[in-house]
């Protein structure tokens, strides 16, 4: 099977379900944000189980993050991180003869951090604005920036990519498509936010900040792997990978477009 047809294969459901649950938004959406940052975590201590993470001090810190992002806001949603931490050290200080500690403690804090945050970010977009049609509208150019990013990334690399951008990270990644992403990903955010309570020059921001976000959020996952020794973040979704092989690009696409937004006065 082709990478193009693994995409479809894989990538169409999970659209549709994504999507979806944005639509209805409120507790079906947090709880898919929730499932979906919980298997993110037990993937990335399991590709650093060797590193001795204290599980599950991580993932109850990501499940509160993301819990606190939908039900009481970006106050709620960092308060868990300190806390992930105090826990973190307590567990890891109890456990006699614990090798590299420090590693330990910062992969624990790493998975919230990255995951957790990453998702609740995307959960404080859907409830931002006037009403529930401009959350939904964030969220959605999101998904589309990055999803647009990715496949025209894929399309012009394929076509007339030739510079390689990370060989060192990913291989198969150009400047070239990279470029092409960039360009045509921004202009489906635009199209997605403008006139739907976003001003012009915002929406071209906004695309152009989630449209480099993206690779650099599928880079910063693949620097992970490499790292760690592995390919695939797990076999979740069987032949095709890991949940963080689907979403890595949203953990930074979310915050980057969150924070975009609120800086310029948009949300």
């Amino acid at each position: 099977m082709s990478p193009l047809v693994n995409r479809i294969v894989v990538g169409v459901p999970l659209a549709v379900g994504t999507l979806a649950a944005l639509w209805v938004g409120g507790t079906p959406l947090a709880l898919v944000g929730i499932a979906f940052a919980l298997l993110g975590l037990d993937e990335l201590y399991r590709m650093g189980r060797r590193y001795r993470p204290i599980v599950l001090a991580g993932q109850l810190g990501g499940l509160a993050i993301v819990a606190g992002a939908h039900w009481g806001g970006i106050e709620w949603m960092l308060l868990p991180i300190p806390l992930t931490l105090l826990a973190t050290f307590l567990l890891t200080a109890v456990v006699a003869g614990r090798s590299s500690a420090t590693v330990s403690i910062a992969l624990t804090l790493l998975g919230p951090c990255w995951i957790a945050l990453g998702i609740g970010f995307l959960l404080l977009l859907r409830t931002a604005g006037p009403d529930d049609d401009y959350g939904l509208n964030l969220v959605l150019a999101t998904l589309l920036g990055v999803w647009a990013s990715d496949i025209f990334a894929y399309f012009g690399g394929r076509t007339y990519g030739r510079r390689k951008l990370a060989p060192a990270i990913s291989p198969g990644k150009t400047v070239e498509g990279f470029l092409t992403g960039l360009v045509l990903g921004t202009a489906v955010v635009w199209f997605t936010l403008y006139g739907q309570g976003v001003g012009q020059g915002e929406a071209l921001v906004v695309g152009l900040v989630i449209c480099v976000a993206s690779p650099l959020g599928d880079l910063f996952e693949s620097f992970v792997k490499r790292d760690l020794g592995v390919k695939d973040s797990g076999r979740t979704l069987g032949a095709h990978g890991g949940v963080l092989d689907r979403i890595d690009a949203l953990l930074f696409a979310g915050p980057a477009s969150y924070i975009a937004l609120d800086l310029l006065g948009a949300l």
